[in-house]
């Protein structure tokens, strides 16, 4: 019924409660999660995860917050985005929130490695998992330049004009728990505004945790909250979100659809 299309069950918290875990989503109706990779060096157990259940996918790339480890190549990520179970390139993007007393300008990196990301997904004809924070600005302005169009923008903070500009491009939108947040009144006009058949739901566990977790460890079996905050905004029945937003992971991420 319902489906986290951005969660990182190979971090330790996770993946040491995983039975625990996979209980909870089964009993919440949530028949399918993708594991998000966020280091070269971590591919190998989000990968494990996809291999070994078959409701789970992953991705391959590295998040942009991430410093001293692995650069991803063009070749690093086309290698690994051919392996089975693998339907996404990212999480990737540009977040200029932490800039530890560097600028803009100083982020040349990290938009180089974005570049790279999207390259590989236009090579693979895979889908990008972007991440932007405080840079949609710029976000916007590489994925054009690089000519890409199709993915999704992840647990989305940004402004209802970027909001516009992502679904110009072809990009789908994400709400996490964040949407159900009492503070968080524009990110729910922009919740309003983002066509259904354009919508995702989200934990990215194990942070953000919805009301009424709130303040505790996230998990996948906590994104009917979402969906339902979001049915909520839009004046629909919860099972019309899940419904909807089952079928537009199978649209965005095609890799995911068994077929006979």
């Amino acid at each position: 019924m319902f489906v986290d299309s951005h969660c990182h069950l190979s971090f330790p918290e996770l993946r040491e409660r995983l039975p625990e875990i996979r209980a909870t989503m089964a009993a919440a109706q949530v028949d399918r999660a993708l594991c998000i990779c966020t280091t070269l060096e971590e591919f190998g157990l989000v990968h494990e995860l996809a291999l070994a259940h078959d409701n789970f996918w992953c991705t391959v790339g590295v998040h942009p917050d991430n410093e001293g480890v692995q650069e991803p190549t063009l070749d690093d990520l086309l290698r690994l985005a051919a392996l089975p179970r693998v339907v996404a390139i990212g999480e990737t993007g540009l977040d200029y929130y932490r800039l530890n007393g560097r600028s803009v300008e100083d982020m040349a990196w990290q938009r180089e490695r974005f570049r790279v990301h999207i390259r590989a997904a236009r090579a693979a004809g895979l889908p990008l998992v972007v991440h932007t924070r405080s840079s949609g600005e710029d976000t916007l302005a590489l994925l054009r330049e690089e000519g890409a169009n199709q993915g999704v923008f992840h647990c989305f903070t940004e402004t209802p004009a970027i909001a516009a500009a992502a679904l110009e491009l072809g990009f789908y939108i994400s709400f996490s728990g964040i949407l159900t947040f009492r503070n968080a009144v524009e990110l729910q006009q922009v919740a309003a505004m983002v066509p259904l058949e354009r919508c995702l739901i989200e934990t990215d566990s194990p942070y953000l945790a919805p009301v009424p977790h709130r303040g505790r460890t996230n998990q996948p079996g906590w994104v009917p909250h979402v969906a339902a905050k979001l049915a909520q905004i839009k004046g629909l029945a919860l099972e019309e979100v899940a419904r909807a937003t089952s079928a537009n992971f199978e649209t965005l991420f095609p890799r995911t659809v068994t077929r006979a």
